[in-house]
């Protein structure tokens, strides 16, 4: 499953490239909107885009679970070297398998509040654009549907500029590359 980003002027197209969308068969669950003005897409019925996507919650809570994971490694290392309980007391491995445990999920916790704080890593390449009052549109397609919504989007929609195309959106240190650049970075 891909995932096609086009930016669009307004919310007016937004709306008729939906309806097209759907004509072709994209269902709402696989079509997203970005955009500042949450309201609007409730306004127009438009999907917005689910909590995960604007936020870099996975991104950061993996990224904190590997921080606690190694952390959790270090503090049991430390615990054996200087065994401050005394040389003769033998702790049990399961008690050195629940601290790392204990510090993987506490750095899971704190990455995803820092997670939560931060604009998802995919969409910071759009942030101007979307900053200044476009509609990203996100669009889950399968390999076979790819071909058939890109021929309609040109053909129907010039004025939705396809800006990037991301094998797929859920992997979060994947990196997606922007097709073409804002129009204030292309003078």
């Amino acid at each position: 499953m891909k995932c096609i980003y086009y930016l669009a002027p307004t919310i007016s197209t937004t709306e008729v490239v939906s309806d097209d969308l759907h004509q072709v068969g994209v269902k709402d669950f696989y079509l997203h909107v970005v955009c500042k003005d949450e309201s609007g897409l409730k306004q127009h019925h438009l999907h917005s885009s689910n909590y995960l996507e604007p936020l870099d919650v996975i991104r950061d809570g993996f990224i904190g679970a590997a921080a606690g994971f190694f952390a959790g490694l270090i503090g049991i290392g430390l615990l054996m070297y200087f065994q401050p309980f005394g040389p003769t007391v033998q702790v049990p491995s399961y008690v050195y398998v629940i601290l790392v445990g204990v510090a993987t999920l506490f750095g899971a916790w704190v990455g995803g509040l820092t997670g939560i704080d931060s604009e998802n890593n995919k969409l910071k390449r759009f942030h101007n654009e979307i900053a200044a009052g476009k509609y990203l549109i996100l669009v889950y397609v399968r390999k076979h549907q790819e071909a058939t919504v890109r021929k309609m989007m040109r053909e129907k929609h010039p004025d939705a500029e396809l800006v990037a195309i991301d094998t797929h959106f859920v992997n979060p240190f994947s990196s997606v590359t922007r097709m073409s650049e804002p129009p204030a970075s292309r003078a």
